[in-house]
């Protein structure tokens, strides 16, 4: 879990847009962000894997 002030300055508007940092919501971890998900890899696998998120499903082949 990143501290508390690195996701109150992230949520800040920055000076130039580039600056801009995706994290995700659940953890605030800023790398391996899905941004049509807004989390992360782990995350998006874990409630993928349970069935929660809605349109995704485990392949098998």
């Amino acid at each position: 879990m990143p501290k508390k002030s690195t996701i109150a300055r992230s949520n800040k508007k920055p000076k130039f847009s580039t600056r801009k940092v995706n994290r995700c919501f659940l953890c605030g971890r800023k790398h391996g962000y899905m941004r049509k998900f807004g989390l992360c890899r782990i995350h998006f696998r874990e409630l993928a894997s349970e069935g929660l998120l809605p349109g995704v499903q485990k392949s098998s082949w």
